[in-house]
């Protein structure tokens, strides 16, 4: 009875520890998916794209994951002829002692910006702003 008494509560923050570390990486994972999500707008060559990025983003953690991530923002960027879409929350916690920025995810994509470019050597492609 003693040594189960010494026992349980070590194994029961191991449990704990588990829970958490599983819950952060499926947060991560939901923030990656939304960013990659809105990372395929953002790359697409209109004039809303910044919003379209944003709200398709937006939409995916509120379909996947709504109570996983906690105080989720969305930032559609533009650097060059590069887009994409950062997304920075916080994954749900668990294990009450740990503080919250221990379980913060970031997740950021982006590629080049999609649209023709003839061969001619003419100007084919003009980048919305």
């Amino acid at each position: 009875m003693i040594e189960l008494a010494i026992i349980m509560p070590v194994v029961l923050v191991v449990i704990l520890l588990i829970v958490q570390s599983a819950l952060w990486f499926h947060g991560r994972q939901i923030a990656d998916a939304a960013a990659r999500e809105g990372a395929r707008l953002a790359r697409v060559d209109t004039e809303s794209w910044q919003q379209d990025a944003e709200s398709r983003a937006q939409e995916v953690i509120r379909t996947v994951g709504p109570k996983l991530l906690e105080g989720a923002t969305v930032t559609a960027w533009a650097e060059g002829d590069q887009r994409g879409v950062e997304v920075t929350a916080s994954a749900v916690q668990v294990v009450p002692l740990l503080p919250s920025t221990t379980f913060t995810v970031t997740a950021r994509f982006g590629g080049p910006v999609e649209c023709f470019r003839p061969d001619d050597g003419s100007e084919g492609c003009q980048l919305a702003d």
